[in-house]
């Protein structure tokens, strides 16, 4: 059976210069990663079938390999990467971390760990000894990260700028609507609280209704702070949304309060959901206590002003 041509992408470099960092960061994007993996599977695990959960069969995949890969030999690397191009018509790229060998050195110092080429001698005999086996690769690779001077976080910023594409590295969305008297989803990123809205509950003839239904939603939107204020704040999530993805973050949930849970909320909710949708986002959409029954007692006699309201 003919193999679909995948993307690949080979990580290694030094060790110390951040293959963890990357290949992590990575996942996170949505790459299948496998780390550490002897040469000789590596036909094995392109013929195996996906893992559970994957979405799709071009999903992109990394390997890392390195000074601790079993039967790891640069030049046969280099030489099975041209046979699985040539083949197969596997994207195969090859990202080389590297790094200073001073900062190497102060790295291993400061985790007080040992470099694997080394074990019974300083970390400059394994920095130099690893310098010279990796050549090859070095010199094969057609991507070149120097984090000498980078921090975990400045790595793995540029790995997500660079290795994202398209439909990787997007948090899952949520928009929710809650009641505060209910208390506060605990899961919320974001919480905005539409109880500076009219309130619903006080006209008798909307109180049986909910925020997705026409008239309780003509009568909310009809507020003259509605409009501005909904506004702005689409307009704020749809400047902290990218912002969020490129700082990696998986999960973003955007929460709308009113007392009850079942009018003002529901409604900005539906209505900032399918802005975002609009915009080229993916939200999904949950209503915590939509299926409450109205209580006067959970609206709180703050509101009561609003029953004369007709």
């Amino acid at each position: 059976m003919k193999r679909e041509p995948k993307d690949i992408l080979l990580v290694t470099g030094m060790s110390g210069a951040g293959k963890s960092t990357v290949l992590r960061t990575l996942e996170d994007l949505g790459w299948e990663v496998v780390d550490n993996l002897p040469l000789l599977l590596l036909d094995r695990l392109l013929g195996a079938p996906l893992p559970e959960g994957a979405e799709r069969s071009s999903q992109p995949l990394a390997i890392g390999i390195g000074a601790r890969t079993r039967d790891f030999d640069p030049d046969r690397i280099v030489k099975r990467i041209k046979k699985l191009r040539e083949e197969h018509g596997h994207d195969i790229g090859t990202l080389f971390l590297d790094c200073s060998g001073s900062e190497l050195e102060r790295r291993y110092s400061e985790t007080r760990r040992r470099h694997p080429l080394a074990i019974d001698r300083p970390a400059t005999d394994g920095i130099a000894r690893e310098r010279e086996l990796l050549a090859p690769l070095r010199r094969w690779a057609n991507r070149l990260i120097d984090t000498t001077n980078l921090s975990a976080n400045e790595l793995a910023q540029q790995v997500r700028s660079t290795f994202s594409g398209e439909g990787l590295g997007e948090p899952t969305l949520a928009v929710t609507s809650f009641g505060f008297a209910r208390g506060l989803p605990r899961t919320a990123d974001l919480v905005f609280d539409m109880r500076f809205l009219r309130n619903p509950h006080w006209v008798e003839k909307l109180r049986p209704g909910t925020g997705l239904d026409k008239d309780v939603s003509a009568y909310i939107a009809d507020d003259p702070a509605y409009e501005q204020a909904v506004a702005q704040i689409e307009s704020l999530l749809l400047f902290l949304l990218p912002r969020y993805r490129a700082e990696g973050k998986s999960y973003v949930t955007v929460a709308f309060g009113c007392t009850g849970g079942r009018h003002r909320s529901v409604h900005v909710a539906e209505r900032v959901a399918a802005r975002l949708r609009d915009e080229g986002f993916s939200p999904t959409v949950a209503h915590r206590d939509l299926a409450a029954a109205p209580q006067d007692s959970l609206e709180g006699v703050a509101e009561t002003a609003q029953g004369d309201v007709s």
